[in-house]
């Protein structure tokens, strides 16, 4: 199987090497029998879900990040996924959640992605299970656009918990926005502050994410998954509703973005994926996540702006700067 291929100046998509493929592969888990959590913590199960979901440990998740296949025809790797009507959409979607809810802890909070076709039939099924907190929608910036429909471009994130009593940390997931009109009072910033960047306020962060970027071929997480989310998206979820070495859950985790957030991070982490080809991009994003723990456009405590690159990487600079003089002492 080979994975390699040839890659055009500037193209940073993470590239795994053939001799790099049966050492990445012993790092894969299979499970045929019930499990302790220990066993399967801060692993990449190589599985479809419903063959191992009795398997797991009850009562052990602190957080749940769905992102299923959406109501589509469309191929992942050598498994494809046909387009159903509604109804049955929402019959197969919750044949499988319910055996993950008891696996949540009783504080436990869950996300689950869909788009404008099946997010209805996706609330259907939380609203009898869960207690539905909100819904993110966030801009997706893709796509050619369409000649006879309006552009699709957006996503829903559908945000529950299983209790009303639940962990969420507004103060970790403020967004730092350039000031275009500053307002003084005596001659003072109002909630916003100079350095020598620019202007900036620091903002509460609401259910409309437009800062979200794509992974494209420059980005040094992008990999050929065809649905890959963005680290900056699971930095937000996990930032906002884990607390350190807390465990998070993602039984459809593709290439990994879920996982390596959760590492960068310092939470715990278990993804499931029944594709090899992506089981094995998550282990060598793992890998690289070991010495790289940047999260593009999360910097300093603060997520920035799309687009606001210039900044960030004067502010990767400085973090750069004082880890080496860390280093040093």
């Amino acid at each position: 199987m080979s994975m390699s291929k040839e890659k055009k100046a500037y193209n940073r998509t993470i590239k795994i090497e053939d001799e790099e493929i049966p050492s990445i592969k012993s790092r894969l888990l299979q499970i045929n029998s019930k499990q302790n959590l220990e066993d399967i913590i801060n692993k990449t199960i190589y599985q479809p879900l419903e063959e191992i979901v009795n398997f797991l440990p009850e009562e052990c998740i602190d957080l749940l990040f769905i992102d299923p296949p959406y109501n589509l025809s469309k191929k992942y790797g050598n498994t494809k996924f046909n387009e159903m009507n509604n109804n049955e959409y929402e019959k197969w979607f919750e044949g499988w959640f319910v055996k993950l809810i008891p696996l949540l802890k009783e504080e436990a909070s869950v996300y689950v992605c869909c788009d404008w076709r099946n997010s209805s039939a996706v609330f259907n099924v939380l609203q009898s299970y869960l207690n539905i907190q909100n819904r993110i929608t966030w801009e997706r910036e893709k796509g050619r656009g369409a000649l006879h429909n309006w552009k699709n471009n957006s996503e829903d994130i559908w945000f529950c918990t299983k209790s009303k009593k639940y962990y969420f940390d507004v103060e970790s997931v403020k967004l730092k926005r350039k000031v275009i009109a500053p307002y003084k009072i005596d001659n003072e910033p109002k909630d916003w502050e100079e350095t020598e960047d620019g202007k900036f306020r620091i903002t509460f962060p609401s259910n409309l994410w437009t800062d979200i970027s794509i992974p494209f071929w420059s980005m040094p997480e992008n990999t050929d998954h065809p649905t890959q989310k963005p680290e900056k998206l699971l930095a937000k979820i996990i930032l906002a509703s884990s607390k350190e070495n807390d465990v998070v859950l993602d039984p459809f985790v593709g290439s990994g973005t879920t996982s390596v957030v959760a590492k960068k991070l310092n939470r715990n982490f278990i993804g499931i994926e029944q594709e090899e080809k992506y089981c094995i991009y998550t282990e060598k994003r793992l890998l690289i996540a070991e010495t790289d723990k940047t999260i593009q456009g999360y910097f300093n405590g603060v997520f920035w702006e799309r687009n606001s690159l210039h900044d960030q990487k004067k502010e990767k600079m400085k973090l750069h700067e004082t880890f080496r003089l860390d280093l040093k002492e």
